[in-house]
């Protein structure tokens, strides 16, 4: 799976000098859409349910692209609307567990007992203080050493996905099945990630609005088809997501077209805009869904969660 080749030198440096001579407000930059999602709450239409749970593992071995704010702002979205979903945090830095408040100190139950230990993950899950129907798995430090410990392991790759099934078969009315897990990887392509991969029937990747945006990824997609051939043959690549786009350059732009042009569909229409509010929120333990709704960045996850519903009904009526 190639990708196609890069935006010519010229056009990048034309394109970095090629700012727009107002000032830009960053919670109301404007995405390729050509507008902020406009999104009125508790007066939109529900989310479709899945009628199974859906897996999806947020990757992109480059760092900074937005993998775990994507990750959490999207299932929060999805959470404010009354779906249930359960982030995985498998980053050893655990910034996914600290976005959504919930406690990842050494020597909480995390995905490394349940990975390397055989802790059921129902032992592991929390619910998010901010949100009744997002569940999360927090990470400790103790993650860190995992990629070198599952080395001699039986199934090493599998791990993971057998700790989800057994966790989603093992659901009662009461404390229902999620209706999406979401994985957020680490910025690798190591142990972590190919247990990532293996568990998911999609991938979710962010790519940002920027130079480097489509460097590596030709890396990471041979890993997708290196991990369908051998491991998991239903994962596919469900949805790529813009995120920091930067409305004072052309590049932007460009890098979304870029990106357009080589997955087409895939590619949410909604982008996310550089919103200082988003950069916020974490530091409150919330998501920008939760800390600033009204936000640009909460308004377009929002709608990028609801493209990413809607993604329901078109598989499940797809021959």
């Amino acid at each position: 799976m190639a990708l196609p080749g890069g935006l010519a030198d010229g056009a990048v440096h034309e394109s970095l000098d090629a700012h727009v001579t107002a000032p830009l407000e960053t919670d109301t930059a404007v995405p390729p859409t050509g507008r902020v999602p406009h999104v009125s709450r508790g007066t939109s239409a529900p989310l479709p349910r899945p009628a199974t749970p859906r897996v999806i593992t947020v990757a992109n071995q480059k760092g900074g692209v937005g993998k775990t704010t994507s990750t959490v702002n999207l299932a929060a979205a999805l959470a404010s609307a009354g779906l249930r979903v359960l982030v995985l945090d498998l980053d050893p830095q655990g910034n996914a567990s600290t976005a959504l408040g919930i406690d990842h100190t050494r020597g909480v139950p995390d995905v490394y007992a349940a990975l390397i230990e055989g802790l059921p993950l129902a032992d592991v899950v929390q619910q998010t203080p901010d949100l009744p129907e997002l569940l999360c798995a927090p990470a400790t430090i103790d993650l860190a050493g995992a990629e070198i410990e599952l080395v001699p392991l039986v199934a090493r790759e599998s791990r993971l996905r057998r700790a989800i099934e057994t966790y989603l078969a093992s659901r009662t009315p009461e404390d229902p099945a999620p209706d999406y897990v979401f994985i957020d990887c680490p910025p690798s392509l190591g142990l972590l990630t190919v247990n990532a991969l293996a568990a998911a029937t999609e991938v979710l990747i962010p790519i940002q609005c920027e130079y480097y945006a489509l460097e590596g990824l030709s890396q990471l997609l041979t890993n997708i088809e290196l991990v369908q051939s051998h491991l998991n043959p239903s994962l596919r690549v469900g949805a790529v997501l813009l995120t920091m786009f930067d409305g004072r350059t052309r590049l932007a732009a460009q890098v979304a077209d870029e990106v357009r042009a080589h997955f087409g569909e895939r590619v949410l229409s909604t982008a996310v805009p550089r919103s200082v509010r988003v950069s916020e929120a974490p530091s409150y333990g919330q998501t920008v869904v939760t800390y600033d709704p009204s936000s640009s960045g909460a308004l377009a996850y929002t709608e990028a969660a609801r493209e990413l519903a809607r993604q329901t009904v078109a598989m499940e009526v797809r021959p």
